[in-house]
């Protein structure tokens, strides 16, 4: 790789780790090339597709003339791999929050955890969750759920291509699911656990594509670091 390589446009394929931002990555990544390469102070890099800080996984990262691709690569179809609690919710959806509430889960086998799957196959309505990025009244939708304001909160169609259970450890069901843009798997992991006639939450979540793009490719940033610390 070289300077006029990277503004002509790459793309980098990260597999982000847990508890960084996605604008973490980007920024790592930018500090890495510029230093190694001596690029323009403000050479184009941006990522197709945030991640959460505790999900982990593929992050597409583009540069130069290829950041007019981001949004065609968004675009795209996303898999995940997760695990979700069953029996408790929180507010986040996640475990960025703490538990708000419990419910019972003596009823729930193997054989309605499978059948409930069917239910979110296809086009289906979701609510983002409240602690999300969405802007609304022009705040983002956490800063209003951490100042404790009430939001109204518009569903919006989602399509869920594949969903498939993978392991079962009541109260942890490990899944895989293939999905549209804009898909909130949070809101999939809650919305499970209320057709489960329970609670649900989701305490582990990584992408593993995006379109043809796949993490087996991807290398973390300290590893990207190291490579180019290595070519020198």
């Amino acid at each position: 790789m070289n300077a006029e390589e990277i503004l002509a446009g790459k793309v980098l394929l990260i597999d982000k780790p847990l508890k960084w931002s996605s604008f973490q990555a980007v920024n790592k990544l930018k500090y890495i090339l510029k230093r190694k390469y001596d690029l323009p102070k403000k050479f184009k890099i941006g990522h197709a597709g945030t991640l959460d800080p505790l999900a982990t996984g593929l992050l597409i990262i583009c540069t130069g003339k290829f950041t007019k691709s981001i949004t065609e690569i968004q675009a795209q179809a996303k898999e995940y791999t997760g695990t979700i609690i069953v029996g408790a919710t929180t507010p986040s959806y996640d475990l960025e929050t703490e538990i708000d509430a419990t419910f019972p889960t003596e009823h729930i086998t193997e054989e309605l955890i499978l059948e409930t799957t069917k239910q979110f196959i296809g086009e289906i309505d979701q609510k983002p969750p409240v602690f999300s990025a969405i802007k609304k009244d022009g705040k983002r939708l956490y800063e209003h759920a951490r100042a404790g304001e009430e939001v109204e909160i518009q569903s919006r169609k989602t399509t869920i291509y594949e969903f498939e259970i993978t392991k079962i450890q009541l109260p942890e069901v490990e899944f895989r699911v293939k999905c549209s843009k804009g898909t909130y798997i949070r809101s999939l992991a809650y919305d499970f656990g209320l057709a489960l006639q329970s609670g649900g939450h989701l305490t582990a979540l990584r992408r593993t594509k995006i379109g043809d793009y796949s993490v087996e490719n991807a290398i973390t940033p300290d590893d990207f670091a190291q490579l180019h610390e290595d070519e020198k």
